[in-house]
Parts: C-alpha cells; structure tokens; sequence
C-alpha cells in the first residue's frame, strides 16, 4: 500500500502561542458555564489550549501548498489570517460563538479536502479520504474530557476512552449523551404546561442543544432537593439568637427573638490533652479561631476556660481595632495568658508547621506523633466551634449550642461507603491520623444526607419515566434536531426520539441520572470533614483545592438547605448551567478501555493528554467521588460499576508504593507508555500529526542533575525524559513542542509544590522504517544549520522568551528523532537526556548570534525585560530562561541583576 502524501500542519511550523497562553491562563478564572463544573477532575486541560491545538493540527500550513503560497510572503501573510482566526477561536467569550466556529469548521474541510483530492488514487480512499466526511478524533486518556469536547465543537465525529470510569462517565455527559437529545424539549410537567401556554399565544419556544436535558436537570433536581428535606431536614435546624445573646453581642440585637438559617457549623477535631492533670480533656486542634477577616467584619472564636473545662464563644471586633487575647477564663485555675506565651490573637492552638499544636487547657505542647496515636487508636474526636449564619446583609457568627451539637451527633447513616484506600497513594497524607476507609471522611450528618441524595437518583429516574408517559399520552415531540438524529443513525444505534414518535423514556431518565449523580458528586466534594471556612470569602472550602487529600484540623459543615455556600441547590446549579453550553452537536462516543491494548475502529485524528508520570494518583483520587457514583449508577452501567473501586493496577502512574519502589515505578511507566504509544503509531490517520499533552515539573527538574552532577536542563526531569523516551521508542519522530502555561499561578498545590508549571504539547509523526542512523557530529550539524530558520518562525508567533527554550526542543527533537539511532563515538546511542542537552547550547549560540557579544546574564537580562518590563515575575520562569541563556538564577543573583524570595 503506497504511503500517504505528508504535508505539514500549521502545528508544526508557528502557533500565536502567547494569544493561546492568555485565554487559557484567564479560563482558569471563568467558572459558570465552564465544562470544569461539570464535575471535579484534576489538571484538566483549559478549553482554549484544546481549540487551537486541534485546529492547528487539523489545518495545513501555507508552506506545505507552494501551488498556492509560492513565496516566503505569500506563506507568512497566509500563516497570519491563520493566527487571527486562532486567536479570536481561544477567546471564552466565543465559545459558542457559531459564525466563528463554522469559519474555523471550513478552515479544517478546506484542508481536508486537499488531502482527500491528492489521494484519491489511495487503494482505500473511499474509507478514509472521503471528502465530505471529516475523520474522527479519538483521545485514549480521556480523563476531564477537554480534548474530545473541542474536537466535537469543531465539527469532528469524538471517541473518547478511557480506564476511570469515572472519566469515562464525565466524557459520555459531555460528548455522547447531548447530541442523542439535542433540540428536545424538556418532559417535566412544569415546563410542558409553560410550553402549552406559550403555543396558545403563538410563541412557542426552540429548544437548542442540551438546553432542554439541562432543564429537567433542574427540575428533578430541585425535586430531589425537596424529597431529602423532607425526609432529613430536621437535622439541619434553624438557630434562634436569644435575648442572652444579644446581651452579650450588640450586633445580635436586630435578630434577637429570630430564627436564622444556619450556613455552616465549624468544627474543630479534639484529642486528650498530653497533660496528666488533663488527662480527661478533649483539647481542640485548631488552626485558627479567626471566623471573619473582611475588613469591618471581623469575627472570631474565643475559647473560655471554666475550671477543668472549656466552652467556646463568638467575638466580633473590638474597638481597638484587634482581637483580645484569645483566652478568656473565669476561675484560678488554667494556663498562662497566650500573650506571655508567645500565641497571637486568635491564632488557634497550632503551633509551627505540621501537626505540632498546644494543649489549650495547659499550653502543653501537642506533639505530631502523639495526635497520629490518638487518629489510629480513634480517639479523636470533634467539638463545635461556631455556626455561621445567614443575616440581612451578610454573615452572622454565632457560638456553637448544645441543641446543634446535639442534632448532629443524632444523625445515624443507613449505610456508609466502608471502603478501604489505598494508605500510601499519591498525595494522601490522611492515613496518619487513622482514617483508612473513604466512610472515614465524612462525618455521621454528612454521611445521611450524601446516601439520602444517591438514593434519591434511582427514584428520580422512576419519576421522569413517569413524566414520559404523561407527555406522551398528551402530545408526542416533534422538535427532535434532525442533524442529531442523522449522527445517531449513522453510528448504528437507534434514535432516542424519532421524528414524532414517543421518546424512550429508559434511556432519557438514566441519561438525566448521569447528571443528577453529578449533582451528588459535587455534593461530597462539599460536604466532607476535609472541607475548611474561608475566613476571607467568607465560604465553604471544598475537598479538591489540590491533587491530593490533606488532613484538615478545623472543618465546616455546611448546611445542605441553605441559600448560601456548598448547598445542594448551588451544586445542582453548576451542573445543568455547564450541560446547557455544550456543543450537541456530532457525534460522540465514550468507552471504557486500557489505552495500553485499546484497538481502534477507525484510523483517526488522535490529541491526548495522558498521566503525569507521579504527578496525580487519578485512580486513587476517583475513588472518592466512585463510592457515591456506583451507589447511584450502578443499575444504569453496570459494566462501569463492576468492581468496588476504580481499576488501579493498568493506570499508567508512576507510583512508588504501588510498584515496589522508585525505579520500579518508572520502569511500569516506561513501559506502558510505551506500550500505548506504539498502538497509537500502528493505528492514526496517517496524514495528521499526534499532539500529546505533558505537564512540565520546574522544581523536579531543578532538583535532579545530570551524569556529570550539574543540575539538569529545563524539560529534563525524570518524567518529561522518560515519556519522550517511550514516545521515541514507539516509533514516534517529534516535529514540535509548545509550551502552554495552563496552570494558574495561585493555585494551591502549585504555590507550594510547583506540581504543574505548564504544559508542553507534543506533535509527533510516525517514524519512517527506513530512517537512517547518524553519528553524534552529524546531528550537532543538522542543529546548528536547522535551528536558526525554525527559531526564526517561532519567533515570528509571538512567543515569549520565557518559552523560547521548551519551544525550541520541537524542531531540535525533530532532527534527533528523524533518525532510527543516534550514536557517538563509542558506538553508544545519544540518549533522549544528552540530545537535549545539545539542544539548548545550540539554541544558547544561535540567540548569542542574534543578540552580539552580549554575555549571558545581558542576555537573560534583555529576555526578561521584553516580556516582564521592571515587573516580578515566577522563579520557574527565571530558571527556565536562565538554562536558555546558559546561566543561572543563582549566577544572577549575585551578579545583582535580580532578587530572588518566596
């Protein structure tokens, strides 16, 4: 079979990589609407990065058609309408813009249809060069699902898969369950008696897209929500400010005599005291007593200790502008004053980093190891701190009652997720303290109202079967979208809703129980005892700030009823509000596989975004959502559902505890991807380029050295290596990286641990068979002449010094990887490590060219005054453009050209 004519993707030679790098670092901010409220996943590609990624790899550089762009200008001038179009494509504002999406549609069809002319004589030409029927995208680590759902809105026919189910689950509600009901108008009573009195006064609505699925989200989940107060509402009583207490608090008069409606209880877990004159004490492990830090709406626990025993009040600010001291007592008897003891205001008793705290009845310190003890012998406990309240122009902070602490230690679960995780997973830290099932996490209140909601989803799927009928029997749909209809039919399943005939009310309500599980999901996300008060939002903190499950001290309950933060009705909001933008428009699939042994019905466009090598436990962190998810879907997909936790021993992380050790670990992950990336070779469309997501690790890479024992180059961590090592050896020639910053700066994980500075976008191509060998000197002199001309086009896209380095490790791994084998003297390979290296000191002498005989440290100094002005700037992005430039961050430290500080 003769090979397919290459031609380069726009991709591979210039991307506007800074316009990309904007929308995406801003659409980490955007939240209503956004596919990321959907439901939690971890790291999941920003939706701009995704658009012009496959556009770009979908849409032919002016180079590749001299027949049309003759000369250099000609080519340029084409290449920037390309970068225009780009950059209005990435902008969140435009994400369903569909004048814009359609001209982005027939930028990718022209394209495609002068591949399909120029192969027509391909023995298989009517199956994969048809020219009126794009080729299928597919991404086998489907996870949030960000690539499939672009690729969907930009015309082509999305395969997702996945090994999470979970993932699996996340991608089927946003690529294959909208189009199946695309343009229907919702079944519940409610809006079918709006939609009659709309048609008697001649203004019956269109429904478009999903907007008719989202509207019987909200409305059966308002139903659920209504179902579970009656059943548990009595747990999340009302609190009445009496006279007593606004005696004591002059802000408490207006609602003396009041019922409030609770927000959230606070509380603070308890140990016995180490003190053996308080041996019988649950002492409070709390971080801070600080409620409110809004200025003029200071607020603040303070403990009051009476005798041997404490009790906890509420204090707002006093007139000198800060908080008393944070103790207060009546008696003799108790410890020194906290000012003598070095304990700021309202501090709490923590003491230093870690579990270090005091003892509040002695001021005994509390020693980590000793609280770990007490966690694993279940002897901690929790006690009421406050309760948050809702007033008539903000937030009430009240003390804690004995009739609230009371409700919530009455609530006694029916049934509770007692399954064990994994102890030493990726960024658990739990364990420590005793907790070793995901029941453990929750406490008792929470525990009855997370089973109450899950069971309210199978009931939920008989009422809507129940409204079917009734629509049914009154007046059977018409409005079923015809180009839906058409990608269904074309699939070989049967349409949900045909023309007028009655919609099939199993499918449409275990669809709807997709999105009400997700509705539960986000729910725990909420209503954990990891969940913490934002004492300057004035807000419920949820679980997943991170990649990673912390212990937390002092936690927040909050109220599941209320109007305000981390309610049920806030959650369900999110979910029918994403549901109601997406695209619903081709077709889109999503299965359970192993990408590992995962074979492909199509040859297709594939763009990934695959595990970070040890970066995120995905399996392990899904199982905190998968105990609830199974509970309500399991009669739904019971293929997905067949096991007690999602399947870990495949996933495809570098997991140390899990694989007998470091080397181990990276010897699976080697492996695998390998593995995955040699079944993506054997199966693509040949005539497009794969673009794969990496998450770029600045700290580990600047902690690790090299051979020699100087600290390694940017990109040159262990995990970045040994995954470009495994593409490599897949079979895989690499003819482009881009940088994209998709992480934001102030995330949590990342201001400490730098856990995803960025991305790095792969383009790759299959590697002829017949590729040659060459020695070590002859790809030194392939660089040194290819180089130059490659960063010139980058240079011409608008990227930032910064990224100049990560970019350029694009066409300098497309000469390395051209080769079947890259040899030295001895005869030995040049490994992945060494030809990077090679890499940048040829980048360093080609910009030395193009800036004179200015020494390193000028050099950097110009770099990052062009894209920083006099402004501060990431340590991360220092040292990357300090390796780029041949220097140090240290070197120019001392050299007194930048100060450096956390």
């Amino acid at each position: 079979m003769p090979n397919p004519t290459l031609r380069k993707k726009l991709i591979e030679v210039a991307l506007p990589l800074d316009a990309v790098n904007r929308a995406s670092a801003r659409e980490k901010s955007i939240r209503h609407g956004h596919p990321s409220t959907l439901h939690p996943w971890w790291a999941r590609r920003p939706l701009a990065a995704a658009r012009a990624v496959i556009f770009a790899q979908l849409v032919d550089d002016p180079s590749s058609w001299p027949e049309e762009f003759p000369t250099a200008e000609a080519q340029e001038a084409e290449r920037r309408r390309l970068f225009r179009l780009i950059e209005q494509l990435v902008l969140w504002e435009n994400t369903t813009n569909e004048e814009l999406l359609e001209q982005a549609r027939n930028e990718i069809r022209r394209s495609w249809r002068r591949t399909c002319a120029e192969h027509q004589d391909h023995p298989r030409a009517a199956e994969i060069f048809d020219p009126e029927r794009l080729p299928a995208f597919h991404d086998p680590f489907a996870g949030g699902g960000s690539l499939p759902l672009e690729a969907q809105r930009l015309g082509l026919e999305a395969h997702a898969s996945d090994l999470n189910p979970v993932a699996v689950l996340i991608n089927k509600a946003m690529i294959e369950i909208p189009p199946k009901f695309a343009g229907m108008p919702p079944v519940n009573p409610e809006a079918r008696a709006r939609m009659a009195k709309d048609r008697e006064l001649g203004m019956a609505r269109e429904w478009k897209g999903a907007q008719g699925l989202a509207e019987d989200v909200r409305y059966y989940g308002q139903w659920m929500r209504d179902e579970a107060e009656k059943r548990i509402g009595h747990l999340y009583p009302k609190l009445e400010v009496t006279a007593a207490m606004a005696e004591e608090r002059p802000d408490l008069e207006r609602y003396a005599g009041r019922k409030l409606t609770v927000i959230a209880w606070l509380w603070a877990r308890t140990v016995k005291s180490p003190n053996p004159a308080f041996r019988d004490v649950d002492v409070p492990l709390a971080t801070t007593f600080m409620l409110s830090t809004k200025k003029g709406k200071e607020a603040y626990v303070e403990p009051v200790i009476e005798g041997r025993a404490y009790r906890f009040t509420v204090k707002v600010l006093g007139s000198a502008g800060v908080p008393p001291a944070t103790d207060r007592r009546s008696g003799a008897e108790g410890p020194p004053d906290p000012e003598n003891m070095g304990v700021p205001p309202a501090q709490g008793t923590k003491l230093g980093r870690g579990a270090n705290f005091r003892c509040l009845m002695s001021g005994t310190p509390i020693a980590g190891d000793y609280i770990k003890a007490e966690g694993k012998a279940g002897r901690m406990g929790a006690r009421l701190m406050a309760i948050v309240a809702e007033g008539d122009r903000g937030r009430v902070y009240l003390p804690p009652t004995p009739e609230h602490e009371e409700c919530a230690h009455k609530a006694v679960p029916e049934w509770k997720p007692d399954v064990e995780f994994f102890q030493q997973a990726l960024g658990f830290r739990i364990g420590n303290y005793g907790m070793t099932k995901w029941s453990d996490l929750f406490a008792p209140r929470q525990l009855v109202a997370l089973t109450a909601f899950s069971d309210l989803v199978s009931e939920a799927i008989a009422h809507v079967k129940q409204d079917i009928l009734g629509a049914r029997a009154s007046r059977p749909h018409k409005s079923w979208n015809d180009a839906a209809r058409r990608h269904v039919e074309d699939a070989g399943e049967t349409p949900a809703l045909p023309g007028g005939d009655p919609l099939d009310g199993d499918a449409y309500a275990e669809a709807l129980s997709v999105y009400l599980a997700f509705a539960v999901d986000k729910c725990a996300d909420y209503w954990s005892m990891i969940c913490t008060w934002h004492n300057s939002g004035e807000k419920v903190r949820n679980t997943f700030g991170r990649q990673a499950i912390s212990m937390m001290w002092d936690y927040t309950e909050a109220n599941i009823f209320s109007a305000s933060s981390g309610n049920w009705t806030a959650m369900l909001d999110w979910v029918w509000k994403s549901l109601r933008l997406t695209p619903a428009c081709t077709f889109g699939k999503a299965i359970q596989s192993d990408a590992q042994s995962e074979t492909l019905s199509v040859a297709p466009v594939v763009s990934t975004d695959p595990p970070y090598y040890d970066n995120i436990g995905y399996a392990d962190l899904a199982d905190f959502f998968y105990v609830w998810m199974r509970r309500s879907l399991r009669s739904s997909f019971p293929d997905l559902f067949v096991t007690l936790t999602v399947p870990k021993a495949e996933e495809l992380v570098a997991t140390p505890a899990r694989h007998g050790g470091r080397e181990q670990a990276k010897t699976f992950f080697h492996k695998g991807m390998k593995q995955a990336m040699q079944g993506l070779a054997a199966q693509i469309h040949a005539t497009f380029p794969v673009t794969i997501y990496y998450a770029f690790k600045q700290s580990e890479s600047a902690r690790e050295t090299n051979a020699s024992g100087t600290p390694a180059l940017p990109g040159v961590s262990t995990g970045w290596e040994t995954f470009l090592a495994a593409a490599i050896e897949a079979g895989f020639s690499i003819t482009g990286t881009w940088p994209t910053r998709t992480e934001l700066a102030n995330r949590m994980r990342g201001t400490r641990f730098n856990a995803l500075a960025s991305s790095i976008v792969l383009v790759c191509r299959k590697r002829p068979e017949d590729a040659p060998l060459a020695t070590r000197r002859q790809f030194i002199d392939a660089l040194k002449a290819e180089l130059p001309s490659a960063l010139a086009h980058l240079q011409s896209g608008g990227i930032a010094p910064v990224d100049l380095a990560q970019a350029s490790i694009g066409p300098g791994m497309a000469v390395y990887t051209r080769y079947a084998k890259v040899v030295d003297a001895a005869g030995e390979p040049v490994t992945v490590r060494e030809a990077l290296t090679l890499i940048n000191q040829t980048l360093d002498e080609c910009l030395s060219a193009q800036e004179g005989d200015f020494d390193a440290d000028t050099r950097w100094a110009l770099a990052w005054f062009e894209q920083h002005g006099f402004k501060d700037g990431d340590y991360g992005d220092a040292e990357t453009l300090s390796k780029a430039k041949n220097t140090s961050v240290a070197s120019l430290q001392s050299g007194g050209i930048l100060q450096s500080r956390s």
